[in-house]
This record gives C-alpha cells, sequence and structure tokens, in this order.
C-alpha cells in the first residue's frame, strides 16, 4: 500500500497533518495512519475532527502540551532514580496544561459530545503540582521545601556575612598589602588578593595563585574556623536538598498511573485537534460516508495545490455506474482529477475532511491505482512492462468494494494492441463489480464506454478559441484531442486539416460544426494565423529521389522518435528509403521517417541562415571545413561514420 499511498500523495497529506501535532509519538502515529475498514470507525473518526474544528472556532486553540520531555523523565521511575529539578518542573507544567485542558473541554461540552468526553478522564493532581511549584523555584529546591533546609541556607548566609565583614575589615586596614579592594572567592572558599610581595603579612592558607604569579589569593585563618562552619552546612544543605527530591519523586511515582492516562489523553487529543487544524487549513468539509457503493464529490479540490488556482473537480460514480473513461488533451488535468477522487476517498476513510463544497464516499477495502510511469532502470521493467504489472496486481486484488484509478490505460505499447488491452481490462473491472475510473488517449474506448451498461465516458474541457485546456472535467461527455482544432488554428492549410481528417476518421474534421469550417476556411482565406515565414537551410542528397512524405522533415527540426519516444534534432533529410538522420543524445541514426514525428520545426528553434555544423559537427571538424573551404590540405582528415539504424 505503502507504493499507492505515494503515488495519490497520501503520504504527503499525512505530512502536512503532522506538522499541526505537538508530540513527537503523535507524529508518528500519523505517518503509520491508514483507511479505517469499518463504517462505524470511519464516521467516529470525522465526528471527532468536526467536533474538534467546532471547538477551536468558538473557543480558539486548545492548551495543549508536548510530552516528549515528559515521557523520557517518567521512564526513570521505578528503578530507583531521582528525579532533578528540571524534570520535577515538566512535570508540574504538564498537570498544570491538563487542568487547563480539563476547563477547556468542559466549556466546550455545548458543542462536542466526544472530544469533550476526554476532559472527563483527565485527573487533576493538585496535590503534586501544587507541591512541586512549592518546593522548586527556578529549576532549584527552594528554601520553603522544608523547615531544616531554609534553617541551614540562614546559617550558611550568616556565616558568610561574618566572613566578608572580617575580610573587609582587614581589607581596609592594610590597602598596600593587597592588589584589589574587594573579596574573592576561589574553590568555594572567601580569600583575600595578597600582593606576592605581602603574601607573609597574612596569615592564612594560600587557596589559588594568578597566572601572572603576582597576586596570591589567600584564607585567613581568623575566618577558617568559620569557613570550615560553611563547608560542613553545605553537605546538611545537599543531603537535605536530596532528600526532598526523593520525596517528590515518590509522589510523582505515587500517582503515575494518573499521569500515564493523562499523557494518553493528552496525545489523543493532539491528534484529533491536528486533524481539526489541518481542516481549517485546507477549509475542508465533513464528507458523508454511505454504504452504498458511490462517490460524490461537488467542488473538489486537490489539498497539495493552490485553492486560488485550481478548477474545482465534480464527480459522481455509483447507482447504474461503476466505471468512467475520462479522455482528453494532453496537460488538461485528467491526471490530477485521477489523483484527487483517490486522495479525497483515502482522507475520508482515514476520518479527515475533505477539500470540497460537498462529498459523500463508499467505505473500500482497497483504493488501487497505477498512476505514473513506474518505470524501473534496476529491474530492467519498461515502461509498459511496469504498467502491466501493476494493473495484474490490481486485478488478482480488486473486488466489488474496491476503487481503482488507472492513469493511461494501455499505453507504451502498439496502439492496436493497447487498445486490446485495455477493452479486455475494462471488461474484468466490471466483471468484478467495482468502482473504477480509467484515463485514456484512445478514442475506441470513448464508443466503447459510449454502449457498455455501467460505463460511461467523461472529459477535460478545452478551450477552442485560446487553444488551452480548462481543467474542468465534464460527465457524461467523451472527450477529443483537439490536435486538429489546434494546427489549423495555429496555420496550417485547411487542405491539409481535410486531409488529416480523411486518413484518421474517413470524413471531415470532428467536432467542427458547419460554422466553424466555414470560419477556418476564413481564417485561410485571409492568412491571419499563418506563422511567419522563415528560410530553413536544407540539405540537398546528390543522386537520390527523396520520398515525398519523408519530405516534410528539414535540417533542425526537433522530432519524437517513435516507439521509444525519444526526442532528436534531424541532421540529414530523407534518402531514396525514406531514412532520415536524426541526432540523439549526441549520437547520429539513420530512422525511417514512419517512425518520426514533427515535435517543433527548426524556424521556431533556431534564426535564418543559422550554421548548423555548431551542432552535429566536432570542433576538429568545424575548423577542418573551414580550411578546406580555402585551400587544399592533405594532411586534413575528416572521418564520416556509419550510422546504423535504431
Amino acid at each position: 500500500m505503502k507504493r499507492i499511498y505515494q503515488a495519490l500523495e497520501f503520504d504527503k497529506v499525512l505530512n502536512m497533518l503532522t506538522e499541526h501535532a505537538l508530540s513527537d509519538r503523535v507524529r508518528d502515529k500519523i505517518r503509520k495512519l491508514e483507511p479505517f475498514l469499518s463504517e462505524a470507525e470511519v464516521i467516529r473518526h470525522l465526528h471527532e475532527t468536526t467536533e474538534a474544528r467546532s471547538i477551536i472556532e468558538h473557543y480558539g486553540d486548545p492548551p495543549l502540551s508536548s510530552v516528549d520531555d515528559l515521557n523520557k523523565s517518567l521512564s526513570l521511575l521505578g528503578k530507583g532514580g531521582m528525579l532533578t529539578p528540571e524534570e520535577l518542573v515538566k512535570v508540574a507544567n504538564f498537570l498544570t496544561a491538563c487542568r487547563r485542558l480539563k476547563n477547556y473541554l468542559m466549556k466546550a461540552q455545548p458543542h462536542s459530545s466526544i472530544v469533550a468526553q476526554y476532559g472527563y478522564s483527565i485527573n487533576e493532581l493538585s496535590t503534586v503540582e501544587d507541591e512541586i511549584n512549592r518546593s522548586i523555584r527556578g529549576n532549584k529546591v527552594d528554601d520553603r521545601a522544608s523547615p531544616l533546609l531554609a534553617g541551614i541556607r540562614r546559617k550558611i548566609a550568616i556565616s558568610g556575612e561574618q566572613i566578608k565583614a572580617k575580610l573587609n575589615s582587614l581589607l581596609r586596614g592594610n590597602k598596600n598589602w593587597f592588589s584589589e579592594s574587594f573579596i574573592f572567592t576561589r574553590n568555594g572558599h572567601y580569600t583575600l588578593p595578597v600582593k606576592r610581595e605581602y603574601k607573609n603579612q597574612v596569615k592564612g592558607t594560600v587557596i589559588d595563585i594568578s597566572q601572572s604569579g603576582s597576586t596570591y589569593f589567600i584564607e585567613p585563618s581568623s575566618v577558617s574556623k568559620l569557613q570550615k562552619e560553611i563547608a560542613l552546612l553545605e553537605i546538611e544543605e545537599e543531603n537535605e536538598v536530596r532528600r526532598i527530591l526523593y520525596a517528590l519523586t515518590a509522589l510523582v511515582e505515587e500517582h503515575l498511573a494518573y499521569i500515564n492516562i493523562n499523557i494518553e489523553a493528552m496525545e489523543s487529543l493532539d491528534f484529533i485537534f491536528a486533524k481539526a487544524k489541518l481542516s481549517i487549513a485546507m477549509n475542508a468539509t465533513l464528507p458523508g460516508i454511505t454504504t452504498e457503493r458511490k462517490i460524490e464529490i461537488i467542488s473538489g479540490r486537490h489539498p497539495l495545490l493552490n485553492s486560488e488556482n485550481i478548477v474545482p473537480l465534480n464527480f459522481r460514480i455509483g447507482g447504474n455506474t461503476r466505471g468512467v473513461v475520462i479522455t482528453g488533451p494532453n496537460t488538461g488535468g485528467k491526471t490530477v482529477a485521477l489523483k484527487t477522487i483517490g486522495l479525497l476517498s483515502l482522507m475520508a476513510q482515514s476520518g479527515l475532511h475533505v477539500p470540497a463544497a460537498e462529498a459523500c464516499f463508499t467505505i473500500n477495502n482497497y483504493v488501487l491505482c497505477d498512476i505514473g510511469d513506474g518505470q524501473s532502470i534496476t529491474e530492467n521493467l519498461s515502461t509498459f512492462s511496469s504498467h502491466m504489472t501493476n494493473i495484474i496486481e490490481i486485478l488478482e486484488l480488486a473486488t466489488d468494494q474496491s476503487l481503482v484509478l488507472l492513469d493511461e490505460l494501455g499505453s507504451g505499447t502498439d496502439p492496436k494492441e493497447g487498445m486490446g488491452l485495455a477493452v479486455a481490462i475494462l471488461e474484468e473491472l466490471m466483471s468484478k463489480n467495482c468502482l473504477f475510473v480509467a484515463v485514456t488517449h484512445y478514442p475506441e474506448l470513448k464508443d466503447f464506454a459510449d454502449v457498455y451498461p455501467g460505463l460511461i465516458n467523461a472529459r477535460m474541457a478545452f478551450d477552442r478559441q485560446s487553444l488551452r485546456p480548462l481543467y474542468k472535467l465534464e460527465m457524461g461527455q467523451a472527450g477529443e484531442s483537439c490536435a486538429l482544432y489546434i494546427a489549423r488554428r495555429l496555420g496550417l492549410p485547411l487542405r491539409m486539416i481535410e486531409r488529416a481528417a480523411a486518413a484518421a476518421y474517413g470524413k471531415k474534421a470532428p467536432g467542427f460544426t458547419d460554422t466553424e469550417m466555414r470560419s477556418i476556411k476564413k481564417i485561410n482565406d485571409t492568412g491571419r494565423n499563418k506563422p511567419d515565414q522563415k528560410r530553413i537551410i536544407k540539405q540537398e542528397i546528390k543522386g537520390t529521389q527523396r520520398n515525398p512524405k519523408a519530405a516534410v522533415f528539414n535540417i533542425g527540426d526537433s522530432v519524437i522518435v517513435y516507439p521509444q519516444k525519444n526526442i532528436g534534432i534531424v541532421y540529414r533529410q530523407a534518402n531514396e528509403k525514406g531514412e532520415v538522420g536524426v541526432q540523439i543524445k549526441k549520437e547520429k541514426h539513420l530512422i525511417n521517417y514512419k517512425r518520426l514525428k514533427l515535435y517543433i520545426p527548426a524556424d521556431r528553434l533556431y534564426p535564418e541562415n543559422y550554421d548548423f555544423s555548431i551542432i552535429f559537427d566536432t570542433v576538429h571538424d568545424r575548423k577542418a571545413r573551414k580550411i578546406m573551404s580555402r585551400k587544399h590540405d592533405p594532411n586534413l582528415v575528416i572521418e564520416i561514420k556509419n550510422e546504423n539504424e535504431k
């Protein structure tokens, strides 16, 4: 399923959802989210999302809290560990958030029958919260934690003040002995900065010496007793602090079961409100869920595209209609429409709101798709082989409870065989009675969909005046390539349009009304929309008679080479066999003109009188030709390699 989720970009939607979650565990849960198979479960999750969104819209963002660091701290409990002041503060802050969240949910009860119920599962542990806040302040154990600790610290402060008073007295009485006029603390001792030459004048213990050796930091003997008293008091202080921390740790451990329930509730609400925030961000709506095998989307939008530039999607399948065949011009939005149908189905079935004005979805056991090229170099699979491998797997898995999405059905092989395979695949899907949508370019499938029960056509609309796709899906209508119309609008002569239509369809160009044909004739008569005529350099082949049909390819034309669909440039016009010289990725080949299709003519790619030797000759050959044009040089040789048909 991972491949399908990536093809439909469901994984990207889940990544968007993770951005609204606070905790790592919730983000991991979101990344593993899959569509639910139970109708009741889907409806419950959707209603949770709806209620959470309503709560946010009425009361603002909920006071949620990340539990990542908290989980790490609590993992030490039960193993004889002691929580640090910082960790205890995290516990207290979490309990504060729980209390605020509970109050928030209680207020939200008028707008919620499911989400607000989580408030009843949140435990207000005010005893634990208050005790930690009383004992810990500024990530340190506060004097208020115990009377004993307060007394010890008061004694330490008094002794410290006595030491400072004595030291200041020494400083004032013998100023020339000292390098500075204030007290220094070195290694936990109060010291005086004595000049080296006066070090023997001050009785006491040398605690430290400056880097230059000019100053000795001496603890006078007169304060040594007080200093020892402080050292003993500090040991008592440390012992009392540890006792307090162990007591607080035990208090937290005593209420650990309730704290874990709060953590579970916080993570559940983090997930629910993340869905609600995504719904708001996408301007999404609650989709309907039905037991009928149908899908309805009104003004649907792909969630990863800019909503301002999207043409809304209207789509319906179900009832007597089991399959939809979408046709239309390239880049018209067929694949986007296909992905939107599949992606919105996955989102709805996963409990997410969908970006649409209205929508209704059935529960699918599988959403199966073949979208994209899928060509694998490492597995040596062609585009066609890749498509067929996916389709075979799809046909094995598909049931009457599945949704199947197929892009470019039957492409990548001989058109006749591809069309035949497409028909066979559609018939097989119909026999399985699943819902399916297929995108194709085969005109025969339009007729097939018109007559086969349970199948309908759909097309992507195309503006003939602007020659631009409208990206609008029109149900019940068969699409057309519009190639002939585009060619005429770009200036191809009418006689050629009529000849092309006769060759392709045995009649005049399809889709052209009599009025449009008269308009086209007028365009032809007046010369409007004809491209600027530019001279194209042509290479004459002496002694050969070129095939008239092959003469359409001129030097510099960009062409598509079939069946590989490689892009090349014509470097030599056709010979008597109808072989055209084509350069593909710096390699020259002789290719029969029947395998070529004009992509972009030379006059649109290069200026008039362009020197094509720049493209087709090496630097050495160009220099050699230039010299040879002036004089004969027996040492100059230009090798012409044999080109093999590819």
